[in-house]
């Protein structure tokens, strides 16, 4: 295991092998001169990874008490396998819920409240792993969630789910037939979504130079496997029970807060909040100018904090409903409105693409 010590924060790293023999790399962020007031286990989008892109992520929440702890998935940053290969979406949730469930069994952290925060396609890997042990998460944060039929970011794919465009189900039939054939095939070209996802200049071309980050077209089966995940994820909204809190920026043009006002809205969670942010893109923690990123992680830390006071598990009352808005108002999100953007044509990063008009991924 590798250690660090900086910013009153204590960083360290190991990998993991799974049980199909592959190393995966893990890596968390804990207070340096308290115990952690509880944990919060990072899942991140598609073709992200945990160690450098979540980094700030890691520092703020392990700043603000909490112990973090994130693993990049098969095929991701600095894990093995193929890169962004999703042979089977379920080996992802299997990953993380067998390395995040080792941390919660430590002995020092047993008694400690324990939340999942997920990005873009992470927010359906945290949804996922609720589902597979419904009683176990107290929490999760959703930042852009996952939680509709894609458009994966080739004209195929888009054709495959628009929600005007019904596919013929030869195409579909088709599809899956081949993706055994040719799994690793790298789809139809897609456009950058980079510039469409992360508002800030400097950080965009930060992001854009991290040789972890996965910026080539994706793979049929890994595309096949996104799409059939988030339509059985959509199809569940309504079995989502825990506390959870969605941030979504109002211009997105990469994952449609439409969505996540259906997750909001079909979720029989009696703790649940959503906040809609006027004028804020995709990137919410990560390509925002500085001062809407400190409101984000501000709204995140509050909700946290609320709901992680108590070191006893066996003693915790989910606190009653929330009264937060359904969606934020300029005094709630004081970020300058902006008109909307175009959609990207056809992007692909985060597990989620672009969409070419506002309507083309709405419930």
């Amino acid at each position: 295991m590798t250690k660090e010590m900086a910013d009153d924060v204590e960083y360290h790293e190991e990998f993991v092998t799974n049980p199909r023999g592959l190393r995966l790399f893990t890596c968390g962020w804990l207070p340096a001169s308290s115990s952690p007031k509880a944990l919060i286990f990072l899942c991140h989008g598609y073709g992200m990874e945990v160690s450098g892109f979540m980094k700030a992520c890691g520092v703020e929440l392990a700043t603000a008490g909490y112990g973090v702890f994130g693993i990049d998935y098969e095929g991701h940053g600095k894990s093995m396998g193929a890169r962004c290969y999703i042979q089977k979406f379920e080996h992802l949730v299997d990953d993380c819920d067998r390395f995040f469930k080792s941390i919660c069994e430590l002995e020092e952290y047993r008694d400690k409240s324990r939340f999942l925060y997920g990005e873009s396609m992470g927010g359906a890997v945290a949804l996922l792993l609720h589902r597979k042990d419904p009683t176990f998460w107290d929490g999760a944060v959703l930042v852009a969630p996952m939680c509709k039929g894609l458009a994966l970011g080739s004209n195929l794919m888009a054709y495959m789910i628009s929600e005007k465009v019904k596919p013929h189900p030869l195409v579909v039939t088709l599809l899956t037939q081949v993706e055994e054939i040719i799994p690793k095939w790298k789809i139809v070209p897609t456009k950058d979504v980079i510039d469409s996802a992360f508002k800030d200049p400097i950080k965009r071309e930060k992001i854009r130079k991290n040789k972890l980050i996965y910026q080539d077209k994706p793979r049929l089966k890994t595309a096949l496997e996104l799409l059939r995940t988030s339509i059985s994820v959509e199809q569940s909204l309504s079995q989502v029970s825990m506390p959870f809190f969605i941030l979504h920026g109002e211009a997105d043009t990469v994952t449609d807060p439409e969505v996540s006002r259906a997750l909001y809205e079909r979720a029989a969670s009696a703790d649940k909040t959503i906040k809609l942010y006027p004028g804020m893109w995709h990137g919410l923690t990560a390509g925002e100018p500085d001062h809407n990123v400190h409101l984000v992680f501000s709204d995140i830390v509050a909700w946290l904090d609320r709901r992680s006071h108590r070191q006893d598990r066996a003693s915790m009352t989910p606190p009653a409903a929330c009264t937060d808005s359904a969606a934020a108002t300029a005094a709630d999100s004081p970020v300058s409105p902006e008109p909307p953007r175009q959609g990207a044509a056809g992007g692909f990063l985060c597990g989620l693409t672009g969409r070419a008009n506002p309507q083309q991924c709405r419930m």
